[in-house]
């Protein structure tokens, strides 16, 4: 049987130019697997803790040695001799060896990198690609719901960036991300080239309108000098007729509104030109009259991530084609999910690895959503790199929706690549209609 020989770790770079965390699991075969950890700019509150060297000198404090130093000197050396299929055993000692609720001893990214890493050389092991290897793992995830039904690989609808806002471009829009969901194609190089088409249409309007078309965003997306958010959801709909699509019909819009970061403790500030404060009824009010009005198919982190009366309530009065999705209020946190279904306080969740810190934690929160009848998206972080791991899992694990960012930028190209190469070298079913 393979095992872990030994563990490297190195300081590597993300999209936005800052440090981030490179880890290698080499096993006695010759096997390895190699991982790199995200980051995000938009966080919330209860996810886990990323380790910074906090030293002004290097990298204006945002270096990450101290926790590549926790990869070699501590989490190897426990590591050793283990076999690296056994993802669960392997996350439960990497839990043991942190010992706390957010992985701020060891930092969730030196955590998370070992986790991602040891998967990819489990693949490697097992001379199987990796979708192939977290489908293995996705049915036998310990402390987790019975799947309602066999789950099988299915390729992920892609939830695409077109206009970006919030802390992703500088704040020109309160409301985050404006993307689109192409779900009438039928496969996904169909929904791809759709994607293709829109972002074009849509730069070249932008262009037209003397509105910036060239800026780009963290994400890929455009990052245009706009008034208000209905003028970034008008555009992105005329965007979509330009390509030949109908709205509504062929795809439909998803909002990420990130509100946490423009409420104040009493009030939703958008800043809008028409409307540059909402209470949180009228908030509620205006987030329910948008998906009246528009092909909204979902509304993500609407509401602050600690309001949770307030988004049963969104819940209670959206139509319910529209699917509440969270991010900052379930930090893809097993509790939190638990929460919010007692509560009635979303039918959806954006999972990100490195808010919980391991791939077991993840499956864990990804079958409680399924079991639930949930959507499942799986998401980049603003902060990528090249790493394709999330690419593979939203396959190996069905997910219905993958969100990687805008198709510009070859951090965001890299997942949407691997997807062409997984779609057109195995079977697997497209998304649900």
């Amino acid at each position: 049987m393979n095992r872990i020989r030994h563990l490297l770790a190195r300081q590597v770079l993300d999209s936005r130019g800052r440090p981030t965390v490179e880890v290698e699991v080499h096993c006695t075969g010759g096997e390895c697997g190699r991982a790199i950890v995200p980051s995000g700019a938009s966080t919330g509150r209860a996810e886990a803790r990323e380790l910074r060297d906090q030293d002004p000198d290097h990298f204006d404090g945002q270096g990450v040695l101290r926790a590549c130093e926790n990869v070699t000197r501590v989490i190897a050396p426990a590591l050793k001799g283990m076999d690296p299929v056994d993802q669960f055993a392997l996350d439960a000692r990497l839990l043991e060896l942190d010992g706390t609720p957010d992985k701020s001893r060891l930092g969730a990214n030196a955590v998370l990198g070992v986790s991602m890493a040891a998967a990819h050389a489990a693949a490697a092991v097992q001379r199987c690609p990796l979708y192939v290897h977290f489908h293995r793992l996705w049915v036998s995830v310990p402390q987790a719901p019975e799947l309602p039904r066999p789950a099988e690989p299915r390729m992920p609808l892609p939830q695409t960036n077109m206009i970006s806002g919030g802390l992703h471009a500088g704040g020109n829009l309160a409301f985050q991300d404006f993307l689109v969901v192409p779900r009438a194609a039928k496969d996904y190089p169909q929904a791809l080239e759709w994607l293709v088409r829109i972002h074009r249409r849509l730069g070249r309007l932008l262009q037209q309108r003397q509105l910036e078309g060239h800026l780009v965003a963290d994400e890929g997306g455009y990052g245009p000098r706009l008034a208000h958010h209905e003028q970034a959801i008008e555009l992105l709909l005329e965007a979509i007729q330009q390509a030949g699509l109908v709205p509504g019909r062929d795809c439909w819009l998803a909002l990420d509104v990130a509100s946490s970061h423009f409420w104040d403790g009493r009030c939703y500030r958008t800043g809008d030109a028409d409307h540059a404060a909402y209470s949180p009824d009228q908030f509620i009010e205006h987030l329910v009259q948008l998906a009246e009005k528009y092909p909204v198919a979902s509304l993500e982190d609407p509401l602050h991530e600690e309001a949770w009366d307030d988004w049963a309530r969104l819940r209670s009065r959206l139509p319910r084609h529209v699917v509440l999705i969270g991010d900052d209020l379930l930090s893809t946190q097993p509790q939190r999910v638990q929460k919010a279904q007692r509560l009635g306080a979303a039918d959806g969740v954006l999972v990100k690895m490195n808010q919980v810190g391991t791939i077991t934690e993840t499956l864990q929160t990804m079958r409680l959503a399924e079991a639930a009848g949930w959507t499942r998206v799986v998401s980049a972080r603003s902060g990528e790199t090249e790493d394709t791991t999330l690419a593979d899992l939203a396959v190996g694990t069905a997910a219905h929706q993958i969100k990687i960012g805008s198709v510009t930028r070859s951090e965001r190209l890299a997942k949407y690549n691997q997807l062409l190469r997984i779609a057109s070298g195995v079977t697997a079913t497209w998304h649900e209609k």
